[in-house]
């Protein structure tokens, strides 16, 4: 009993020590534009990020994380945002559901906003692209509980649903954003799916 009272503790302490560090973390602005029961429409302004494609087979997180561990043109630390993107390159000449023949997904880092593109450390891996992320309407779905790709495309087809039903037109396939390290419980997790609308 006693052990399982200190694992409690230990576990309980962690996440609140990394729910901590992620609420200090910085995160792209927005404009909350409008708010239903289901979801919520937001502006975002163009962002910088640093970017990698990888499959899946692959793993592009780690080519993100050397980047802003110092693996750039001046060997800076960069600080840590939030959040961690991904989603799946599409061939931008086809229907939006339609995903490109290689299978390529797609990561992004956002870099603090005091960097433009012309002051952010450079990339020293070819893997890794800084670019700018231009700014527009998403409509995005909230949800707590594991960031699993399974969970990630429930709730995606949802808000998916919702816009079909409020006749909001779609002009991506969608985007993946976790906030939180692997030691939140995910209870505790924030979680959002986001597609890009087109919004009057």
């Amino acid at each position: 009993m006693i052990k399982i009272l200190k694992f409690t503790l230990i576990i309980l302490l962690l996440t609140t020590f990394n729910i901590k560090i992620t609420m200090a973390l910085e995160e792209p602005k927005y404009e909350i534009i409008k708010t239903t029961k289901d979801y919520e429409i937001r502006k975002y302004f163009n962002r910088l990020a640093v970017q990698t494609e990888y499959s899946y087979e692959d793993s592009g997180f780690r080519y993100l994380f050397n980047y802003i561990s110092g693996e750039n043109s001046i060997s800076e630390k960069v600080s840590m945002t939030v959040p961690v993107t991904q989603s799946v390159k599409i061939d931008m000449t086809s229907p939006v559901a339609q995903f490109n023949k290689d299978g390529k997904m797609v990561m992004q880092f956002y870099l603090p906003s005091k960097f433009t593109i012309e002051n952010a450390p450079q990339p020293t891996n070819n893997r890794v692209k800084l670019i700018t992320m231009n700014g527009g309407y998403f409509a995005v779905l909230k949800y707590s509980g594991r960031s699993s790709d399974k969970n990630y495309l429930k709730k995606l087809n949802k808000l998916k649903d919702y816009l079909i039903k409020d006749q909001i037109e779609m002009l991506d396939s969608g985007t993946k954003a976790t906030f939180n390290g692997p030691f939140t419980l995910p209870i505790f997790r924030r979680n959002e799916a986001m597609i890009k609308i087109k919004w009057n």
